[in-house]
């Protein structure tokens, strides 16, 4: 065994006797343990007997591991650069020669010819450009045919191709540049090879000083080494050219002005393409035989438009012609990526990645595989997951750990590992993807190296018990984990399995950080659960769950607890004593359409929540005198959502509310659709960037208040009875991007005048019963993407003033009148023709999105 495997599992070791001692201090004072009951009521000495003579074996083997470092000269973790070196220059040699013909070359035509274009262009000063994108898209590959066209190299005077590796030398790549710019006898004159840094780049930048050149940097990993290229490249004005490419977007941003192209995977049909160019290269026509054709398209499927997976994969296949042959491939596709030497070239091009991971981001990255293929990691939710399991960095500067797990996420997709699949109306990602053939991969090494286990269809082999998390897919009831006592994490997707297998597997996990049960098949809290001392999170959103145990106070760890969509409308005294909880999050949904002010109902929480120091979302609680109260002593508040708010609550509310100084989200519904709210003469909240108003408002008129919330970056107002056109109040908000208005105005008509709005990306008029006439000037507007007309029964006509936006991409009509649709399809179809995506549909149809929705507002 490797001493960094040692090493490892002595760190385990250690891990469970910190974990294993948190949990016998708790039991020692808990008269109803179940975990006593269930292991034969044994005796709290024999425990920590047990413990301390775990410790002992402990201190023995880090004491063998440091006598083996000085005795043999072992270093844990320290790498071969030499080897690492070799490996790398065979990895280029495989990652650049995959497609080297330029006429197999499929897909990617744009990015060709803008990047032929660029290098073309009569541009004097020199330009820095860069390709980047995930490791074996083909950014060598295209970078090299634009190389070898011969129009491009007979403009320049003079050009090189260096290639740069994760383990490069300054002096080398300086030295390589030399050996390709000058001729053999020049350089054997000079005596370079002895010459150091300086020098080097000195007789660079007087070759190149009256030159124009073309260089390409391929495979650049760091903006470290073009602090000497960028002095050794003379900025000439002759209209020299520099290309990098690089899997990380930081590295691109070297590049001036606009010049870089981000790769993409190649698109169904290219992949196809270039599948069959490969597999199929001795037939006529690369035609697919039938026999096969089945399993080919699960193949491409699977590469997911990765170049490199398709060429390799497709030139294994191609002496292959039996159908067994390739349905046995595809099935065994993950141990073929792990053992079969043909793929080695996937393996190792994307496992460069990974390793060049700093630690505190490796293990984060790892956590991403367990999740189901082709899953949209959400962001909130996997940066609770990271900081339960203790991944996430405490930095002790007022940043939090949330806002320090975006930052990991951040970095994640700048190095092409993850991908952002969706973003909010303010830009920021919203969920990530990881593509199938890395989470492949990853997950290998995350069995590998007991991180944890994602279980399919397949059997776990018994090596496998010592994995730390356990994520099952599919296919529960066929997992054996009796001996997963060392679990931390427990997921469960599948939600076909009898809450019986639910509550008889827990009862093997007692030293969980992390358990989600969400859409899990459980009406009620297993028993056992309130006795998992060392949770930290724990999920029980989307269940049928009704009732929250007073055994909960037991879990004074407890970090994060996620209801919603359950049945809880009441928290029991008990959860106030949950004094690390930093997340609550609970409410039970009665009207997805949301057409009154009851669509979902907040939970009552008995007791004081005074004590909820670390509190950073409240999500959400029904009001009552004196919660308004006690929530000015939760300073840490950045997210609030309270509802059955009275007039008689709204003073002391607002005092509480000034008292937090993050508040960043705000949701306030008023008692029923007849109480009136009155904001008037209340203190501004100048952080406010999110906040939902739903409720009649004073005399039928916006509160002065609304002119202090420049922040706002999200809008929606509910049922408030307006008398007057209110978009002109909302026009100061240069910072809004999303506005929602539902049930707001009760006149006949809107006007979006010439200026407003800059930010705005989507807008959301509904259930205006009176509503005829949407006015929208020329130059209002300007970045709209998403319009929503939602059940505006007297809008007859499309509004005339849509075709002025062109930025419009969606629009989503739903349950809008008939002459309005014919409208669309007749008279104003010359108003809407710039529009890509136009949904109709009814209400009734669209749970989905209501559901979707109502998550993005909470």
């Amino acid at each position: 065994m490797h001493g960094w495997h040692q090493v490892r599992d002595v760190a385990h070791e250690v891990e469970d006797i910190i974990d294993e001692y948190a949990y016998l201090t708790v039991q020692a004072v808990d008269t109803s343990s179940f975990f006593k009951r269930k292991f034969h009521q044994i005796k709290n000495f024999a425990a920590w007997h047990k413990l301390y003579s775990q410790i002992s074996q402990v201190e023995a083997r880090i004491q063998r591991l440091a006598e083996m470092r000085n005795r043999y000269g072992l270093s844990v973790g320290t790498v071969d650069k030499k080897n690492d070196f070799h490996l790398a220059n065979q990895l280029y040699l495989s990652d650049s020669a995959y497609l080297t013909d330029n006429s197999e070359i499929v897909g990617h035509v744009d990015e060709i010819g803008q990047l032929t274009e660029w290098l073309l262009e009569e541009r004097q000063d020199r330009t820095l450009m860069a390709v980047f994108g995930m490791g074996g898209l083909g950014k060598t590959t295209i970078t090299s045919s634009v190389y070898k066209n011969q129009k491009i190299m007979t403009s320049f005077d003079c050009h090189a191709w260096i290639t740069v590796s994760q383990t490069y030398q300054v002096e080398e790549l300086l030295r390589e540049i030399i050996n390709q710019l000058i001729d053999e006898r020049a350089r054997k004159a000079s005596g370079f090879l002895a010459m150091k840094r300086m020098r080097l780049v000195e007789i660079i930048q007087s070759y190149l000083q009256d030159k124009k050149y073309f260089i390409v940097l391929d495979d650049v990993w760091d903006k470290d080494v073009w602090l000497f290229l960028n002095y050794a490249f003379a900025r000439n004005n002759c209209g020299s050219k520099v290309l990098i490419t690089t899997r990380r977007k930081d590295v691109s941003s070297l590049a001036v002005d606009n010049y870089v192209i981000e790769l993409k995977t190649l698109k169904y049909a290219e992949s196809w393409e270039l599948f069959c160019k490969k597999a199929f290269r001795s037939s006529q026509d690369n035609i697919c035989p039938e026999n096969v054709r089945s399993w080919a398209h699960k193949i491409v499927a699977k590469c997911q438009g990765l170049p490199l997976a398709i060429v390799t994969i497709g030139s294994i296949l191609a002496y292959r012609d039996k159908e067994h042959e390739w349905a046995f491939f595809y099935k065994q596709l993950s141990w073929q990526l792990a053992n079969n030497p043909e793929l080695s070239w996937i393996s190792n091009v994307l496992n460069m990645s990974l390793n060049d991971l700093p630690c505190y981001l490796r293990s984060c990255f790892i956590y991403c595989s367990l999740y189901p293929e082709d899953h949209k990691i959400k962001r909130k939710l996997i940066s609770k997951l990271w900081i339960a399991e203790g991944l996430v960095e405490d930095r002790g500067d007022g940043t939090t750990m949330e806002e320090v797990a975006e930052c990991y996420l951040t970095e994640l997709t700048q190095r092409s590992l993850l991908q952002v699949t969706e973003r909010n109306a303010c830009g920021k990602a919203r969920t990530f993807l990881m593509h199938d053939l890395v989470r492949e991969l990853t997950s290998i090494i995350a069995k590998n190296e007991k991180f944890g286990i994602a279980f399919g269809d397949v059997g776990i082999s018994q090596g496998c018990y010592e994995a730390r998390r356990l994520c099952i897919q599919r296919g529960a009831q066929t997992s054996n984990t009796s001996a997963g006592s060392r679990l931390r994490s427990f997921i469960l997707f599948d939600t076909e399995v009898p809450s019986s297998w639910i509550y008889d597997r827990l009862s093997h996990f007692r030293l969980l950080r992390v358990l989600s049960l969400r859409f899990a098949n459980v009406e009620e809290v297993p028993g056992v659960v309130t006795e998992l001392y060392n949770l930290r999170y724990l999920d029980f959103s989307h269940t049928k769950v009704k009732n929250i145990p007073t055994s909960i106070g037991r879990l004074v760890n407890l970090q994060v607890l996620d209801l919603r969509f359950s049945y809880v409308e009441e928290l029991p005294q008990e959860i106030t004593m949950l004094t690390s909880l930093r997340h609550l999050h609970v409410f039970v949904v009665h009207d997805l359409q949301q057409r009154s002010l009851d669509c979902f109902s907040g939970t009552k929480i008995l007791g004081n929540i005074c004590h909820l120091k670390d509190l950073q979302a409240l999500q959400i609680v029904s009001a009552n005198k004196d919660l308004v109260s006690q929530l000015g002593n939760l300073k840490s508040l950045r997210s609030l959502a309270i509802v059955k708010v009275r007039q008689s609550y709204i003073a002391e509310l607002w005092n509480s509310l000034t008292k937090m100084p993050n508040l960043s989200r705000l949701v306030i519904s008023a008692f029923d659709m007849d109480d009136v709210l009155d904001f008037r003469m209340l203190k501004p909240l100048p952080h406010l960037r999110f906040f939902r108003l739903a409720g009649k408002l004073d005399a039928g008129v916006l509160p002065s208040i609304f002119y202090n919330f420049e922040k706002l970056t999200w809008l929606k107002i509910d049922w408030s009875g307006l008398k007057k056109d209110p978009i002109s109040s909302f026009s100061h908000m240069l910072n809004l991007v999303d506005l929602r208005l539902h049930g707001t105005y009760g006149g006949e008509q809107l006007t979006f005048c010439a200026g407003w709005f800059p930010k705005l990306n989507y807008l959301q008029l509904a259930s205006m019963e009176n509503l005829n006439w949407i006015e929208i000037e020329d130059g209002t507007m300007m970045r709209l993407n998403q319009l929503e007309l939602f059940g505006l029964g007297n809008l007859k006509a499309v509004p005339d003033g849509i075709k002025y936006i062109k930025t419009l991409h969606q629009m989503y009509l739903i349950d809008m009148p008939k002459q309005f649709l014919e409208s669309l399809r007749g008279s104003g179809s010359h108003i809407v023709q710039h529009i890509h995506n136009i949904h109709t549909f009814e209400s009734s149809d669209s749970e989905g999105n209501f559901i979707i929705l109502l998550c993005q507002i909470l």
